[in-house]
């Protein structure tokens, strides 16, 4: 049996995988998560409609970080990927809400008594429960959203995602959206997975003033020195208005929330804003996952957790996984950049043709975020 290791984020193994991933090319996904139940707790629907699968003997049960099942991104998207694996692939589905962090070891550990085939745990911040879980009962397969374990352990499957490339495509994008020549980025807590989507962001900034000969300024993160704004929760509304405020008072009109349900008050921050700012996205299509605010979302970020979720199952019912770690790229589609929407006819074609070509020499590696990052 393993020691446990969920301190070490393993951060430069990780890169190195996602590098060994990115060797191809393909186009990015514009479909947002499908709506979830809002209940605590409630069990997913176990028999199947005509249209769907026939149904196994599988059981792919998921415990949500505390964002809540119906958070609009995160928890929604990986909830979203649990009903593709029931419609097509016909198993049977389960999910348990986190309102603390004091849920997560009860939450497993009720799945794991319930017979659950796999049990997916949603968020780096899960990390203790579900490697104390996994030592504890080696025989049941887990998966973790936004981890990976070093070393390894046998039955857990990470799920983690190049957010840094795609996050680089929103900050050129911004870069070149931008009239005020100040884009503003906030967190919602300062964790690797959300510091890589802002450290991408700026990555991105500073590849499009090296392009263009512009000095378009990012406030709210700065990968030198490892310091940014952060509203330290990812659930209060308020903090997430109040902070997209005072980065627009800064002058600011490009506004990239990392902070889940947090960026919903920055939405209305922005929209208030009466047309100073423009909202970048993260994790799901937000100008189709919250429609109310699509006419202030330029695009969003996508990290398709559901594709990752949907491909550990799909490994696991043949009773392993295929690697310890799943990569969500560029080149497989588990991260990209959405469509402009209602801004489709206001982005240059120049800027359009400048991303397009970021994106190719990201998947061939002849372009890498962390190079860019720093001025």
């Amino acid at each position: 049996m393993r020691k446990h290791h969920s301190s070490l984020m393993a951060v430069g193994a990780i890169l190195l995988l996602i590098l060994v991933a990115c060797t191809g090319g393909g186009a990015s996904p514009s479909g947002a998560a499908s709506e979830a139940p809002s209940e605590a707790a409630s069990e997913a629907p176990s028999a199947a409609s005509e249209s769907e699968a026939p149904m196994v003997d599988f059981l792919a049960c998921q415990v949500s970080d505390t964002g809540g099942i119906d958070d609009k991104g995160f928890n929604q998207n990986a909830y979203a990927g649990l009903e593709m694996a029931q419609e097509e692939l016909g198993v049977e589905i389960n999910f348990l809400e986190s309102t603390a962090a004091t849920d997560y070891e009860r939450n497993i550990n009720t799945f794991i008594d319930e017979g659950c085939d796999l049990i997916i745990t949603v968020g780096f911040l899960l990390g203790d429960a579900t490697a104390a879980a996994a030592e504890a009962n080696p025989d049941q397969l887990f998966s973790i959203v936004d981890f990976a374990y070093d070393p390894p352990y046998d039955n857990v499957q990470g799920l983690v995602f190049d957010t840094k490339s795609a996050s680089m495509l929103a900050g050129y994008l911004a870069a070149g959206m931008s009239t005020t020549g100040v884009v503003g980025t906030f967190g919602g807590i300062q964790i690797g997975p959300v510091t890589d989507f802002m450290i991408g962001f700026e990555a991105g900034v500073n590849y499009y003033n090296d392009e263009n000969g512009t000095a378009v300024d990012v406030i709210g993160w700065d990968s030198a020195s490892g310091e940014g704004t952060f509203t330290g929760d990812f659930e209060n509304q308020d903090n997430g208005r109040q902070t997209a405020e005072a980065l627009i008072q800064e002058g600011a009109d490009i506004i990239f929330p990392v902070a889940g349900p947090v960026g919903l008050g920055a939405m209305a921050a922005v929209q208030d804003s009466g047309g100073d700012a423009l909202y970048i996205g993260v994790d799901v299509d937000q100008a189709i996952g919250v429609p109310e605010y699509e006419d202030i979302m330029l695009s969003s970020v996508l990290k398709r957790i559901d594709n990752a979720v949907f491909a550990s199952v799909e490994q696991a019912m043949s009773g392993s996984f295929d690697a310890p770690v799943y990569v969500g790229t560029l080149e497989n589609e588990g991260v990209g950049l959405a469509p402009y929407h209602a801004f489709e006819g206001e982005v240059p074609q120049e800027l359009t043709d400048g991303i397009a070509a970021l994106q190719e020499a990201l998947i061939s590696g002849d372009v890498a975020a962390d190079d860019w990052a720093t001025p």
